[in-house]
């Protein structure tokens, strides 16, 4: 059987799901190369920025990196953006969303924000408070999205800089998109443990 054979799930089997979890967790461990093929799509992309934000994403790995960042931090850092080209309004949500169940929580957190607080270093010019950050100095991640935003991402909008190139990056993205995602998975029972069915 290739395809699950019912037409609503009322119709489905156990042999159904079971081709379904498997054909899943196949998708789950190809996530990676999906996640880094959609990077690409930020190439080209510069929106009078000096840089386009793909290497936007590789010169603030890089910095990250060369600062002596941890690999989940650097791969934080390489994909940060990730969400521009689908969701300018609320990038840094989208980035979150595809990376928390990979990370630390401090670490999803400080994507989640870390346009509002790179916005110290422009919102003024907007007529926006610039220290809106501050309403978070309490929060346990707070430095850590700071340091992000002040010493790596900000800063990396220069096109003469030495950028890594993203294959550096790559094994490091697969072994954090590897991990098995928080939580877990479920598993599928077998089939004596399948509970009656009532009608």
């Amino acid at each position: 059987m290739k395809q699950a054979r019912f037409r609503n799930f009322g119709e489905a089997q156990r042999d159904d799901w079971a081709l379904i979890d498997a054909r899943f967790r196949d998708y789950i461990d190809d996530a990676p190369r999906r996640v880094l093929a959609h990077l690409h799509n930020l190439a080209g992309d510069h929106h009078g920025y000096p840089v386009d934000r793909y290497e936007h994403c590789l010169q603030t790995a890089t910095r990250a990196l060369r600062d002596g960042a941890d690999e989940e931090m650097v791969v934080c850092a390489l994909l940060h953006d990730i969400g521009d080209d689908l969701a300018p309004a609320n990038h840094a949500e989208v980035a979150a969303a595809i990376l928390e169940p990979f990370i630390d929580p401090l670490n999803a957190w400080m994507i989640r924000h870390h346009e509002l607080f790179q916005g110290y270093h422009y919102r003024h010019f907007f007529g926006q408070d610039r220290h809106a950050r501050e309403q978070y100095r309490d929060h346990p991640a707070y430095e850590r999205t700071v340091r992000f935003c002040d010493e790596w991402d900000q800063a990396s909008f220069d096109p003469d800089y030495d950028s890594l190139p993203l294959e550096h990056f790559v094994p490091m993205v697969e072994r954090v998109l590897g991990r098995a995602p928080r939580g877990g998975l479920p598993e599928p029972l077998p089939k004596e443990s399948l509970p009656e069915e009532t009608p």
